[in-house]
Formats: structure tokens, sequence, C-alpha cells
């Protein structure tokens, strides 16, 4: 009896042993990362680490971006990986998880909603005023809609387009901000007006913060970009969604592989 107590007691002596010793190199593999990333740019805030799939590497969330450090620090990949068995992006499907948790933490009282009453589908749109794309992209809310897709739009002037931050705090502050919404996509000026409940710098904050840089820009429900060339219309949107939406829920289906 006295032996086997002893024997327990041994074997968790090595199992916190291990453990220890794991979280041990963990912490100095992070603090290697970490430091990596600050020599080579000192001003810049990590968000993230965390092990990558990628064996001896590590996934670095920065600036809406994701890059892979090498668990020494000496090595630095920038680009997307991918999982060849599985034919899944890892690098997109990393970036779509975090834009679609910022996007929830925005409320939606600082977004333009345009929704039909039972929509299928929804999808939020990074917008600037002064972008003839957007303005393009409007022109054709209705049949979005009428597609069964609603858009929430967020406010994000583009400093290429001089004076379209006031653009947009005129629009947000308008009596009536989907109609001045409209309006200025059809090419009327905002005017000037302003108000102390305007978003427009922390949704521009927030879309710089999540690595988006161009506008229309326009999320699915999970995150996902949607590409813009197969779903340039409300019709192709639509289809575009379902396969999207389809191709989570396999993914969800299908059981993780431990590491």
């Amino acid at each position: 009896m006295l032996n086997k107590f002893l024997s327990a007691i041994a074997l968790i002596a090595v199992v916190t042993f291990v453990n220890a010793s794991d979280a041990h190199a963990a912490d100095t593999s992070e603090k290697a990362v970490r430091d990596a990333m600050h020599s080579l740019l000192p001003m810049t805030k990590v968000d993230e680490v965390v092990k990558s799939d990628l064996p001896g590497f590590y996934e670095v969330l920065v600036s809406g971006q994701v890059v892979y450090v090498s668990a020494d620090g000496k090595y630095l990949l920038q680009g997307n990986l991918y999982n060849v068995a599985q034919k899944k992006d890892l690098t997109a499907a990393r970036v779509a998880v975090m834009r679609e948790q910022a996007v929830q933490r925005l409320p939606d009282e600082k977004k333009m909603i345009f929704a039909p009453e039972h929509p299928k589908h929804t999808v939020t749109v990074f917008t600037d005023v002064d972008c003839p794309y957007c303005r393009q992209f409007h022109k054709q809310i209705a049949e979005y809609n009428k597609a069964g897709i609603a858009v929430n739009y967020v406010l994000f002037p583009l400093d290429i387009h001089p004076g379209a931050d006031k653009k947009a705090t005129a629009v947000w502050c308008a009596a009536d901000r989907k109609t001045a919404y409209t309006a200025a996509m059809n090419g009327q000026d905002p005017g000037t007006g302003t108000c102390a409940n305007s978003p427009v710098s922390e949704t521009k904050a927030l879309a710089i913060a999540i690595g988006i840089n161009a506008t229309p820009t326009v999320l699915a429900e999970d995150g996902t970009q949607v590409d813009l060339g197969k779903a340039s219309t409300p019709a192709a949107m639509a289809a575009e969604l379902d396969r999207l939406a389809a191709a989570a829920a396999k993914t969800a289906a299908t059981p993780v592989a431990s590491r």
C-alpha cells in the first residue's frame, strides 16, 4: 500500500514538473516572439501570440494582420498559411474570426442598417461617402434587401478623400441619417453638421485595427471578406453568401484533429 502511495505521489510530481516545464517553455517562446516583433516594429502593438498550426512557429496578430514567427524569434513569415489536406486558408480563417469578434463588439447604434423584415443574411459594409464603388453598391440597396440581405454600414472615411471625415460626420448627425446617406451616395453635399454622438472616429479606428484598407469592404456574418468580383450583383451576393454559409456549416460539423 505504501509503495502504491509513493508511486502515485511520484507520478503526480512528474506530471506537475512536465506541465511546469511546458508552461515555462511556452512563456519563453512567447517572449522571444514578442521581442522579435518589437525589434522589427518598435512602435507596433502586438495584439495576440498563440501557437500556430505550423510546427515551431507562433501566430502573431498585429494591426489586423497575421504573421508567423519561429519559437526562437529568429524567423518571420508573412503570407497566407494553407492546410493542404483540408484545402483551407488558415490565415484568412484567423483574420475572419478576429473581424467577426470586432464587428460584434460594435453596437447597432453605431451602424446604419438597411434591412428587410426577415433577412436571410447580414453583411457588414465599410463605406466611404466619397467612394464611387460604395455609391454604386448603395444604388442597389433595395435589391440587396429584396434578395434577403441586411446591410449594416460602418462609416470608414478614407484619408485619400480630403474632407470625407466631415461628410461622414454630417451624414451621421443628420435628423434622418439613412436618408442623408442615400442623398450623399447620389452626389448631394451632406453639409457640415456635427453632433456629440458621432462614431466616425471610432469606426475609422476599428477598420484600421482589423486590417480594412479599402471601401467598400463587405464582411459576411462569420467575418469572411466577400469577394465582390464573385458578388457584383445582389443575386450574385446572395448566392455567394449561401455558399459561404454552407462552407461554414460543413467546417463546424467536421471534427477537429488534435495537433
